[in-house]
């Protein structure tokens, strides 16, 4: 097994992450969460991440049971055998309010504060490996964030922090700031990156060069539609089918951005490589997003043991110069497809 350090830090991580943010929705069965979580660590993977926001989509009462699932599943494994990983609700003045803390959350020493010790509950550990701020906060000083993240470190209750869904400037700014200040920095970003959606690589791949910062890349398989699930038929089970029909704008936004003409052209010529290459294309899809030197691991997701197959296929496996050119023709035919 191959493992690989995140930024600076010393936590060592399996090439793939189990992404937890199904467990206690789509996959309603506790008994099917751990078996996929037993699976995933029986092949190797050693590196689960999760959120106190989840599961999704995120609603007021089912926000926090991902964590106790988690939690519970925690407690059949030697602890330290297990990199853990949670995340902050990220702030109530953007694109998203939070259905927790009555909509009023913010990156500051107050909701930070509030949010680990509800994590740490429900995970049932001391300790967070990896605690992660789930978006950036516009308002509040990112030198009053990575102050209270800091004392989180200094206390022990956290290992290393990260960042997630956060721009070049957003990172370069608090990585200074760390630099300044003398906090701790942070060590990974958690932003989507998939063969659909390459824009990490405009900008914040630079960054995390340069700087030492790991990507965790999330929906390698945007949202599944890299699976050909879509391509097969239009109306194929998943959330984005949901979403398409939801009352909520943003629901039915984002279903729109993975799932449209030139995803579904660009899946369709993703589908074609993988089958010349004899490889599923869900385990070219993940593949594909682990195969950069600035990526520590690749977070997956899924709703059955069965799912898991292809996508741990991936953990060791190195696609050919031929096949990562066929897929750089397919993004420089149909340019950043969401957008």
């Amino acid at each position: 097994m191959e493992y690989r350090y995140i930024g600076k830090s010393g936590l060592r991580v399996s090439p793939i992450c189990m992404g937890t943010m199904t467990f206690g929705t789509q996959c309603s069965s506790e008994k099917e969460a751990f078996a996929i979580m037993d699976k995933a660590y029986e092949a190797g993977v050693n590196f689960y991440d999760t959120a106190e926001l989840y599961p999704v989509p995120p609603t007021a009462d089912k926000a926090g049971i991902t964590e106790e699932i988690v939690g519970r599943w925690l407690k059949t494994k030697p602890r330290e055998s297990v990199i853990l990983a949670s995340k902050v609700a990220g702030a109530a003045n953007g694109w998203f309010v939070p259905p927790i803390r009555h909509g009023m959350t913010a990156i500051d020493s107050f909701h930070i504060e509030r949010a680990v010790e509800g994590s740490l509950k429900r995970l049932d550990t001391d300790y967070i490996d990896l605690y992660q701020m789930h978006w950036p906060d516009t308002v509040v000083p990112i030198e009053e964030s990575l102050k209270a993240f800091d004392r989180l470190v200094q206390s022990g209750k956290v290992r290393y922090i990260g960042t997630s869904n956060d721009t070049a400037y957003g990172t370069t700014k608090a990585l200074m700031t760390s630099e300044y200040k003398g906090y701790a920095r942070f060590e990974s970003i958690q932003n989507n990156f998939s063969l659909l959606n390459r824009r990490f690589l405009d900008e914040l791949a630079s960054v995390a060069e340069k700087e030492q910062i790991s990507l965790l890349p999330y929906s390698p398989l945007a949202g599944g539609v890299l699976s050909g699930k879509y391509n097969l038929e239009k109306h194929a089970k998943g959330r984005f089918t949901d979403y398409l029909q939801s009352p909520n704008i943003r629901q039915r936004a984002m279903a729109t951005r993975f799932l449209n003409e030139k995803t579904l052209a660009s899946t369709e010529k993703y589908l074609q490589i993988a089958q010349e290459a004899g490889i599923d294309p869900v385990t070219l899809a993940t593949a594909w997003s682990k195969q950069f030197s600035f990526v520590a691991s690749t977070i997956i997701g899924a709703t059955t043991t069965e799912q898991l197959d292809a996508s741990l296929a991936a953990m060791e496996l190195t696609l050919s110069d031929d096949v990562l050119k066929a897929c750089d023709e397919v993004h420089d035919e149909i340019l950043y497809p969401m957008g």
